[in-house]
């Protein structure tokens, strides 16, 4: 029973942590709202923010990494560089920028195409390989379908005001909503604030599969995350040097909602979200991670409620109930990769490069341990299969 449960908590981990991963993301989007609405400079909230994030992961780098960190080499450093470059600077300034330009719940709506745009940009590296014939391909297909459909229904249609328990009393019609919002703004801002979140969609796709690439020649997760941080507070420092530069007093912070903004998404979305997206990725692969985003949306959607007295519509509930059936969908045709792996002897797996059985060295501390068994990018046979490069190090 005890060997039953360890193997219990370890396939129920990846899914805990995920979700909790997403209650951090959505208090997040509330609180940098917040913020940017009391004029905060989104470029200047990205620096911020991960020089935070750099000064909690770099310790813990140091310390439990210490002798077991791979060889720093140029190619792993021009990967590391790629990985700042898609995250700290692409994908967060484009998404702030994107939300100014449109609205927050546009935003946070037009993101869950997230998933979609990670399966498809894995299947064009290679990295997932689908079989059309096998049920549990057809639901990654389907899965990816609803999430985007959801997704697009959230933002085309609107419908009446939706009363939730939870809502404060006493909101009227006549309140601004996000629906308002976006009627206001004109056609052309609102087109590029549609680009610009399109473009922090792929740029954090991006990120995802060049993680978990990265991951196999450098297996040091918390010193990945440190290097990750360090290097994006240098590239975003530099562009918000750039974009402020006729405002210095933009980098001014008090005592408010901007400083607890910038602690809150160093240290829980960026510092320990790289770690933890990190983690789950070598065993469950980039798309599996990016599947969870959506609950975000929702979990956002009850916050705004009750914390900033928005109003939710009949579209985004009736979006948000297809993006689940998705989001199960998804997870479901996921999950057959792992289990068919489990099935398959451990020769048959050295078949597959990104699949293989790890020595447990030291090199992964607290992620799957004792020489436990890593699949990389949940790239399995059957289901979807994965190309064959060279195997360098440890297989994440």
């Amino acid at each position: 029973m005890g060997f039953l449960g360890k193997r219990v908590v370890e396939d129920v981990k990846p899914y805990v942590m995920m979700v909790f991963l997403q209650f951090g993301y959505a208090g997040m989007y509330i609180v940098s709202v917040a913020s940017m609405k009391r004029g905060m400079s989104h470029f200047v909230l990205v620096t911020y923010r991960n020089l935070v994030a750099t000064i909690l992961m770099t310790p813990f780098a140091l310390y439990f990494e210490r002798g077991a960190r791979p060889k720093m080499t140029v190619p792993i450093f021009i990967k590391v560089c790629g990985l700042a470059f898609l995250e700290p600077v692409l994908d967060q300034n484009l998404y702030y920028l994107g939300t100014k330009l449109t609205s927050a719940s546009f935003s946070s709506a037009l993101v869950n195409i997230l998933p979609a745009v990670t399966f498809l940009m894995a299947i064009i590296l290679r990295m997932e390989k689908l079989r059309l014939r096998s049920r549990h391909s057809q639901a990654k297909v389907m899965g990816t379908i609803c999430t985007v459909t959801g997704a697009v229904l959230m933002i085309m249609y609107h419908g009446p005001v939706v009363r939730f328990p939870w809502s404060p009393r006493g909101l009227h019609h006549g309140d601004a909503s996000a629906a308002a919002a976006a009627a206001a703004q004109s056609s052309g801002t609102w087109l590029k604030g549609t680009i610009t979140v399109i473009g922090s969609c792929v740029a954090w796709a991006g990120f995802f599969v060049l993680q978990s690439n990265t991951l196999r020649s450098y297996p040091a997760q918390l010193s990945l995350t440190s290097l990750i941080c360090v290097v994006g507070t240098t590239m975003s420092g530099s562009v918000a040097l750039v974009a402020e530069r006729r405002d210095m007093s933009a980098w001014k912070i008090g005592f408010d909602t901007r400083l607890f903004t910038v602690i809150y998404s160093g240290v829980v979305c960026s510092g320990v979200a790289y770690y933890v997206q990190g983690l789950v990725t070598k065993t469950r692969g980039p798309v599996f991670v990016t599947a969870f985003q959506p609950l975000c949306m929702i979990i956002t959607a009850v916050l705004g409620s009750t914390l900033l007295k928005e109003e939710t519509t009949r579209g985004s509930v009736i979006g948000a109930a297809i993006i689940v059936v998705g989001l199960y969908s998804l997870i479901w045709g996921k999950s057959n990769d792992v289990d068919l792996d489990n099935e398959k002897p451990a020769a048959q797996k050295l078949a597959l490069p990104l699949t293989t059985v790890a020595n447990g060295n030291g090199a992964n501390h607290g992620a799957a341990g004792n020489g436990s068994r890593h699949v990389c990018g949940g790239q399995v046979a059957h289901d979807a299969e994965t190309p064959a490069p060279a195997l360098k190090g440890v297989c994440y």
